[in-house]
């Protein structure tokens, strides 16, 4: 009997960020089972990102996509997993783990999985915390994406971040550690310009001086890219004080056609320098040494790199001096091929969660299987 396994593949339509870090888990979720994906009102340039296909079970109505879910849960069929990525422990951030309780309970209840997979913390209070235990507690297996939320959540370990996974194959990636300087002749630039809480800060002109003078200083072309659609406007405006070229992003639905491009361009940088988490996973992915460039102290891009054994990986620029940044970034800009290692071992871990996740789908496949048997 076929497991049925039920995955949430919506995201932020305008971040081929979200898309880098769900296709992974898709893929491994296929492996197991008949997958069923909640997408919402997708464009169909999402959906070819996340390399939806034709034996998916796609649904564009929650409703209907839990109920298909307690269905197959009471057929004892189902397992589940929960998207990845970032999580607000809010009342509204977590209306998805309250709302999934009485499915998850069922799905254990009638023998099949509940996974939760490359899952971080946004906050740490203590509170909300207390209000998950009941979601972690009913989770057969869980595997956070950074080690502060697994040692905040107390269940479960940690894991490299799914967005790690994906780029050049291993074999790739070991020989580009010897190309030439030649050969990675680009620094990306992106920043982002999301106004969630309050007006996002632009550059001081000594942050453009000190970018200018490291990239003149290690013969690199400046390019600003956008990888979430809306930066696209403070891309442009980089692109233009800085003197960059620009790749930007101005035709929503064609993620799949964006994503190649920038991983076309990734493929050629040396160093890719963002306050995005998954502008610099992505460039990192492609053979370019990640950067965490940020106008403030945020620690999300540190506690990810950091998970993988790299330390010293972001700069908070707010208040450097040009000359004080071009030094910070040709220290981080360096020690590409222990990086590239740290990359490689990254991905041995996040095939051994792709095991894990296997043998927990095919074993909740055979507890179904011997039980229909000894019923008959």
């Amino acid at each position: 009997m076929t497991t049925d396994v039920f995955a949430v593949g919506r995201g932020q339509y305008e971040n081929i960020g979200d898309i880098i870090l769900r296709r992974p888990l898709l893929d491994w979720a296929r492996e197991g089972g008949r997958l069923h994906v909640y997408v919402g009102d997708s464009p169909d340039g999402y959906d070819e990102g996340l390399g939806i296909g034709g034996d998916d079970v796609v649904y564009r109505s929650l409703s209907k996509w839990y109920v298909a879910l307690l269905a197959a849960a009471l057929r004892g069929t189902a397992s589940s997993i929960y998207k990845p990525g970032e999580i607000q422990l809010t009342i509204v951030g977590m209306k998805e783990h309250v709302v999934m309780l009485p499915a998850v309970a069922l799905i254990r209840l009638r023998g099949g999985s509940v996974s939760r997979i490359g899952v971080g913390a946004r906050n740490f209070a203590a509170a909300p915390r207390a209000l998950m235990w009941p979601s972690n507690a009913l989770s057969s297996y869980t595997r956070w994406r950074d080690d502060r939320t697994a040692e905040y959540m107390g269940f479960g370990e940690a894991m490299p971040d799914l967005g790690f996974a994906e780029g050049l194959d291993d074999a790739t990636l070991e020989r580009s550690i010897s190309e030439s300087a030649a050969e990675r002749d680009v620094m990306v630039i992106s920043l982002r310009d999301d106004t969630e809480v309050a007006p996002r800060p632009y550059p001081e002109p000594e942050w453009f001086d000190g970018v200018r003078a490291y990239a003149q200083s290690e013969s690199l072309e400046l390019w600003v890219v956008t990888q979430v659609s809306v930066d696209n406007d403070r891309s442009r405006r980089l692109a233009a004080d800085l003197g960059a070229q620009l790749l930007e992003w101005d035709q929503l639905g064609d993620h799949a056609a964006q994503e190649r491009r920038l991983r076309a361009l990734y493929r050629r940088t040396r160093v890719a320098a963002s306050d995005r988490l998954h502008v610099i996973i992505a460039a990192f992915t492609e053979g370019a040494v990640p950067v965490g460039l940020q106008l403030d102290d945020s620690d999300k891009v540190s506690r990810h790199f950091s998970s993988i054994g790299i330390d010293d990986v972001a700069i908070n620029t707010a208040g450097l001096s040009a000359i004080d940044l071009s030094t910070a970034l040709r220290r981080i800009g360096g020690r590409r091929e222990e990086k590239i290692r740290k990359l490689l071992a990254a991905r041995t871990r996040l095939e051994s969660v792709r095991a894990d996740l296997g043998a927990l789908l095919t074993k909740s496949t055979e507890l179904v299987d011997d039980r229909t048997a000894a019923v008959a």
